[in-house]
């Protein structure tokens, strides 16, 4: 009985470490950075991915986006500790030591490199930890704690996967992976902030310099406002004059990208409601992640055959 109990405990113990180490490649990020990389790969391969590429290459995005998030982590234990929504990650709660996590994030770093480098091209594997080395270095190290801007700037690491996809797939970088690069970097700003309005009072307590803190949220509205105008245009270019996609994604982008827009537009007209600011920084996610299965179902041979067919018929009445 003794002996169960003991073996009970060990076994706990092990589910605790691993949920902890689970936890500080903040999972819930991940997804989303998946999701744009899945689209961009649909797209550079005309609706017929490679499923073994597929999946090495959304395995690769994973660990190095786990790698990122990891060292984060690490860099920021001590507002983390102050902050009320973070006090309880395992860096500052002290479930994880600096050292393991910087060995894990090592690991998850080199398998990512690794894995991309043999099964995909060395083009995804090297944007792969480009990606990494600016989220860690830009991104956590020089801007967070000292500019405004550290979310727009910043948020080029999150439009790195759509590049990695697109060069997993075509081993080159065209104009459509850099379009794609640039919808996720100007949506990742209204994302934020938005996000940034709800907590800002967080953010002001360990002098993290968010929009929302130093400008206030009238400015800060004012800018998701520009800048999701900003992002439902460049959806549109996809389409014209790239051609890199065709009707059914702008349509999808057209409609979403309404859907975002009035969002903004009530955020604008109340900037310090808290809920219009938490019902776009949901509806932001949804978007992308729609945004990015338009461009799958648009790119699919079936789809594109339907279209002709369509198109076709409508010329013969």
């Amino acid at each position: 009985m003794i002996e169960t109990n003991v073996s009970r405990r060990h076994h706990d113990t092990f589910l605790q470490v691993i949920q902890s180490y689970y936890q500080l490649t903040k999972p819930r990020i991940i997804p989303l950075l998946l999701i744009t990389t899945a689209g961009s790969m649909w797209i550079a391969a005309k609706g017929q991915v490679d499923p073994w590429l597929l999946i090495v290459t959304l395995i690769g995005g994973t660990l190095a986006a786990a790698s990122a998030q990891t060292i984060n982590c690490i860099y920021d234990r001590d507002i983390d500790h102050d902050m009320e929504r973070t006090r309880h990650r395992p860096m500052p709660s002290g479930r994880v030591q600096p050292r393991d996590a910087l060995i894990f994030a090592i690991a998850l770093a080199v398998a990512s490199f690794t894995l991309l480098t043999v099964f995909a091209n060395l083009l995804a594997a090297v944007l792969a930890f480009s990606g990494i080395v600016f989220y860690v270095l830009v991104y956590t190290h020089w801007l967070k704690r000292h500019s405004t801007q550290n979310i727009v700037i910043g948020g080029a690491a999150g439009a790195i996967p759509a590049l990695v996809g697109w060069a997993a797939v075509t081993d080159t970088l065209s104009w459509a992976a850099w379009l794609i690069f640039a919808i996720v970097f100007l949506w990742t700003p209204p994302h934020f902030w938005a996000l940034a309005l709800m907590i800002r009072d967080d953010y002001a307590k360990v002098g993290i310099p968010m929009l929302p803190v130093v400008a206030g949220d009238q400015a800060t509205v004012r800018q998701i406002w520009y800048y999701t105008m900003l992002t439902v245009i460049t959806t549109v270019l996809l389409f014209y004059p790239l051609h890199a996609s065709g009707v059914v994604y702008a349509v999808i982008a057209l409609s979403l990208g309404g859907f975002f827009i009035h969002k903004a537009w009530r955020l604008l007209q109340s900037p310090e409601d808290r809920t219009v600011a938490r019902e776009l920084f949901l509806y932001s996610i949804s978007y992308m992640m729609l945004l990015c299965l338009g461009m799958v179902i648009d790119s699919l041979p079936f789809t594109r055959s339907l279209v002709t067919g369509v198109v076709s018929y409508l010329h013969l009445l």
